[in-house]
């Protein structure tokens, strides 16, 4: 059974850390229905003057933050002194966990094209999951091809295959290409099993309802999808984890249960006492 569109958010423009544009997706009035995806901000512009001022070191606890960039470059840095930048194409995975500062500043481009998901944490793991970050770059990223197109596995499971893996929520992130009028059909079993798309370039047909460009749309029961492109070439994203069905306490960059939790926290970070755990950055 065809897991049919449920819901669509297209998001509206703002603007975050130092002065980022942004069309902000999903956020805390689409937690319940998108669980465990929290935040999802999308950026495309071909004028670095509406994203060089970046979004400077700032904390996160609770979550984890999965930029991917489809065109464009962010240099990463963060509180163990680690710096990397992903370019066109590549991804990266940080783990807050129980505490974590970064910084991600984009690079002047032709064009900046990607989004970042905040992938909630269960309330078992938010205060003793290690702070992790991984680059997830090309050489790590299977390509499939498709019957008029293209999937990039940028982590989890597709067909047999393996990328980066979830350590507290599993989560299978597509990157797919599909030429106009061509479709593809994917595999999503699980009753539990929480899936979304986002429409990145382009308008297209997810199981049988038109979505437009720009727009996230929640698939509900099922035990696949069926994507299909119009007139015109698209690029969509595909994400499916589990849903996790608890409470949330949200401020800002910190995504807890309860909000003793989260006083705590900015209690924490006036205190300087923030930070947890520390691991081992690649």
């Amino acid at each position: 059974m065809l897991r049919e569109v449920e819901d669509q958010v297209k998001g509206y423009r703002t603007k975050d850390g130092a002065g980022v544009s942004l069309v902000r997706v999903l956020g805390n009035t689409t937690a319940d229905v998108y669980d465990p995806f929290l935040m999802l901000d999308a950026f495309d512009s071909t004028d670095p003057r509406d994203y060089t001022a970046g979004f400077p070191m700032h904390p996160h606890r609770g979550i984890e933050t999965v930029t991917f960039l489809s065109k464009g470059s962010i240099v990463h840095e963060d509180h163990l002194g680690t710096k990397a930048a992903i370019h066109d194409g590549e991804a990266q995975w940080l783990t807050a966990g129980s505490g974590a500062f970064h910084s991600e500043m984009p690079q002047p481009a032709e064009r900046m094209l990607g989004v970042q998901l905040w992938l909630n944490i269960p309330a078992r793991f938010k205060m003793t999951a290690e702070p992790f970050y991984h680059g997830i770059v090309k050489s790590e990223i299977e390509e499939f091809k498709l019957d008029g197109g293209r999937l990039r596995l940028i982590a989890g499971n597709y067909a047999g295959h393996s990328g980066i893996q979830g350590k507290y929520l599993p989560l299978d992130y597509y990157d797919i290409f599909l030429d106009a009028h061509a479709s593809v059909t994917l595999d999503v079993p699980g009753e539990n099993r929480s899936a979304m798309v986002f429409t990145l370039e382009g308008a297209a047909v997810v199981s049988g309802t038109p979505v437009e460009a720009k727009t996230a749309a929640k698939l509900g029961s099922g035990d696949s999808v069926r994507i299909e492109a119009g007139d015109s070439p698209i690029e969509i994203l595909f994400m499916c984890s589990e849903r996790l069905n608890e409470p949330i306490a949200w401020a800002g960059p910190i995504v807890m249960n309860t909000r003793e939790e989260l006083n705590r926290a900015f209690d924490e970070i006036d205190a300087g006492t923030f930070i947890r755990q520390t691991a081992v950055y690649r």
